[in-house]
């Protein structure tokens, strides 16, 4: 099959159309580096709007499915950044492959983030209050993409090539401690890239909806983080606890001095501990994956942290 990949450049986008093209699928790569994936590529920015016409070639290639992954993963960004990239950029997307089957890449945390997401099933009505920029405009993509296309919603992935959910939970160790709310002491469906990717596979042909896409069972966060400590040779890092009220009141003061100071959201790197972030880490995240086994065929396999050690 035709598939077009955009957010090639990226973990989870560079992963897919890896996958997909290892697979036998022909596979185009999109993103906005001038080199960002190893396999056929061509740059684009999609703030930029829909894919210009200097890309002809591409357009007369026809995919019969775009993989929808560019996005703006910032929870401190500008609404109007983040819109602009997740919500806009999404519009730019289906507006160039008119004729293409769209597997958006979402996420769950268009789910309420203010109270704990347990066994979380997709016909949940999304929130009218948002925690951040990040959730907001992600749920607006969905509406942009619509009823006919299909819509994974992961949490948390992770896997070989992850640049931003580890690495920031790994940033905050502190003479071989590491903070966190409720010392993570609650339950998570994590989304290891593989079964991101097999999920994607079977999106090519199954039917559209709005799908989760997890880990095959939930664990304790802080179980895996010890494990993948220990695999990068970090087994002296202890897990220590705050409690999660006093997590919350903190992120909520250095956001406010942030804010004060004119460091808003969209001026430039945001606290290193925000609410969204204290909201993920210590509430239970859990998924129920029913719709994806039963409608897409979906078997995922459980969390695991092998090979944690090159990651």
């Amino acid at each position: 099959m035709r598939v077009a990949v955009t957010g090639a450049s990226g973990f989870v986008g560079g992963a897919i159309a890896t996958a997909l093209s290892q697979r036998g699928h022909d596979v185009v790569g999109f993103g906005r580096t001038l080199n960002g994936w190893s396999g056929r590529y061509q740059q684009w920015d999609i703030t930029a709007g829909p894919l210009p016409l200097a890309a002809a070639t591409v357009r007369q290639w026809r995919p019969a499915a775009v993989v929808h992954c560019a996005a703006l993963a910032d929870d401190w960004a500008s609404r109007e950044r983040s819109i602009r990239v997740n919500a806009d950029g999404t519009r730019a997307v289906v507006a160039s492959f008119p004729e293409a089957r769209i597997i958006h890449m979402s996420t769950s945390s268009v789910y309420d983030a203010f109270t704990p997401t347990v066994c979380e099933v997709e016909t949940t009505p999304l929130p009218s209050r948002w925690l951040s920029t990040y959730s907001q405009s992600k749920a607006e993509a969905e509406h942009v993409v619509g009823s006919d296309a299909v819509i994974l919603r992961p949490h948390a992935v992770y896997g070989p090539g992850d640049t931003t959910l580890l690495p920031r939970i790994l940033s905050g160790i502190r003479r071989s401690r590491l903070v966190l709310p409720d010392g993570a002491e609650v339950l998570h469906t994590l989304t290891h890239i593989d079964n991101l990717v097999d999920a994607t596979q079977l999106s090519l042909t199954g039917p559209p909806g709005v799908y989760n896409i997890g880990d095959d069972g939930d664990v304790l966060l802080s179980d895996v983080l010890n494990e993948i400590l220990a695999k990068q040779g970090r087994a002296d890092v202890t897990l220590a606890r705050i409690p999660y009220t006093a997590a919350w009141t903190a992120a909520t003061v250095l956001e406010l001095s942030y804010r004060a100071t004119r460091r808003g959201p969209g001026t430039g790197p945001g606290p290193r501990l925000t609410r969204y972030a204290v909201s993920q880490l210590g509430r239970t995240r859990t998924l129920d994956l029913s719709a994806a086994r039963r409608e897409l065929g979906y078997r995922p396999r459980p969390t695991s942290a092998a090979g944690a050690e090159r990651w």
